[in-house]
């Protein structure tokens, strides 16, 4: 039995901590906030209940896998997610990949022979993105890893040949091949998921929204709890309201951390949260870091934060239904002049496409009785206008108001009435992730996805090992693209570590 410390409780730090706890290890898992869940996580105010950041996610069959590898998969109600699709040229809740392209193709009708050799494109990258209804090959160990790569191995001929095609192209790049820079088709596929996200990914993010798009519809928070709970069942130790505020180390390995003063001693510790401030803010021997990878974690370009905006409306939400059609919505409404890369632009927030989600839509339980929960979401510039006022507490709050009004705007041009039924508000920006998650710049998915910014030269590789002996990365941050799968990646790779 090892005794092991794993910081942060988001869901890479709870999966660990469960299958750790499973093989009988004594393992301590130390959260900053006050309950569990990190970006996985949700919260009620005045009845209302929202999702704190994560809406969704994908790779279900390696979600499906761990949660019955820890047991609690019966415990948890996961629940397909459909979207509906808002433009001015298509409005439409496709049932697939196929009915999403024909709801393109009818918007652009004069655009065919282009749509036709960009879909063309798509379709091949979507072919060999392996089987989404199989668990990732990191999931496993011996020759079952071995067997579920096989399919990887046998079409790596075909990557390599793709690769080549596209190799660091971004989705602004690929557009940009077929159509007018600021056209509505070139920002509909260049905006689909991250700016400037690997072509490669392009098509696999479209159609994975129709064949693999799950959330959990007592709310995430319910799942963190879950998982909280059963850790604790197999003998877990759950600090919350715990800051680590130092890695210990001695001789080159982990020993141990300090939290409120107290030393805890650890054979292992796991970082299950941001690899940056693992390594530059709470690592207590920063000579342990060769002067290469300081640099490079210094530099490093994280994924963008988003903002949004929470609203308990006195709506229920069968009238709102009426409207969204769909829990989930995605508008494409850039106006002229939008630049996800100006941090400058006051104006940015009129400019940008808001998608909306209704947490009452997916459980009537997530409002009081008649009444609705909705919020709004949109990706923002890297710390735009001096990163939310420079420090300035009242500043902060006019732009913060600002940026909400404007998302209100636009969200009431699909939902009439909306200002006149809002009964409560509120908003998160990057800086508020940053407090409540502590991700650099309020990171929603770790690592940059611009494939020109890379930190790890292998974009799918998961790398837990460290130059520090014993202490492993148990998140998303293991991988270049993280969320979800790769949190869960992280935290098969750390138990196998661990003997």
């Amino acid at each position: 039995m090892k005794n092991v410390i794993i910081i942060g409780s988001g869901i890479g730090g709870l999966i660990t901590g469960n299958l750790l706890a499973k093989k009988g290890h004594k393992v301590t898992i130390f959260e900053a906030h006050n309950m569990p869940g990190g970006y996985t996580a949700g919260f009620y105010r005045k009845g209302y209940y929202f999702e704190s950041g994560t809406l969704s996610f994908e790779a279900s069959a390696s979600v499906f896998k761990a949660m019955k590898d820890i047991g609690v998969f019966d415990q948890i109600d996961f629940l397909r997610l459909r979207i509906r699709f808002v433009s001015e040229d298509f409005d439409g809740t496709p049932e697939n990949y196929n009915d999403y392209k024909k709801m393109v193709y009818s918007g652009f009708p004069s655009e065919k022979e282009k749509l036709d050799t960009v879909f063309s494109e798509l379709d091949k990258t979507i072919d060999l993105m392996g089987d989404a209804d199989e668990p990732m090959p990191f999931l496993y160990s011996g020759l079952k890893m071995f067997e579920s790569m096989l399919p990887y191995i046998l079409s790596a001929p075909k990557q390599m040949q793709l690769s080549k095609q596209f190799g660091n192209m971004t989705s602004s790049e690929f557009a940009a091949k077929y159509f007018e820079k600021g056209s509505k088709l070139f920002e509909l596929f260049s905006g689909f998921g991250y700016p400037d996200m690997p072509a490669m990914f392009v098509g696999t993010a479209i159609s994975g929204v129709f064949t693999d798009y799950w959330t959990v519809k007592g709310g995430m928070q319910s799942w963190a709890d879950i998982l909280a709970e059963n850790f604790r069942k197999l003998g877990g130790d759950l600090k919350l309201s715990s800051y680590v505020d130092k890695i210990i180390t001695k001789n080159g390995a982990a020993v141990g951390v300090s939290c409120k003063n107290t030393v805890y001693n650890a054979d292992y510790v796991i970082s299950a949260g941001d690899y940056k401030k693992t390594f530059l803010k709470l690592l207590d021997d920063q000579s342990l870091i060769p002067q290469t990878l300081q640099d490079n974690l210094e530099s490093a370009a994280v994924s963008e934060g988003f903002c949004t905006v929470y609203l308990g409306l006195n709506m229920s939400s069968q009238e709102l239904g009426k409207y969204m059609k769909a829990p989930h919505v995605f508008t494409y409404d850039h106006k002229p002049g939008y630049n996800i890369y100006n941090s400058e632009d006051g104006e940015f927030f009129s400019k940008t496409s808001v998608s909306l989600y209704s947490p009452s839509m997916v459980n009537p339980k997530h409002a009081p009785t008649g009444k609705s929960s909705l919020m709004l979401q949109t990706i923002v510039p890297y710390h735009w206008m001096n990163n939310w006022g420079g420090g300035d507490k009242e500043l902060y709050g006019q732009l913060k108001g600002k940026a909400m009004e404007a998302m209100i705007d636009s969200a009431s041009r699909l939902i009439p009435g909306l200002k006149k039924n809002i009964e409560y508000k509120d908003a998160a920006t990057p800086l508020t992730y940053e407090r409540f998650t502590h991700n650099t710049d309020g990171a929603s998915s770790a690592w940059s996805w611009n494939p020109k910014k890379k930190f790890y030269k292998n974009a799918m590789s998961v790398n837990i090992e460290t130059p520090v002996k014993n202490l492993y990365i148990g998140s998303c941050w293991a991988m270049q693209f993280g969320g979800v799968p790769g949190a869960l990646a992280a935290a098969y790779q750390c138990t196998k570590k661990i003997k």
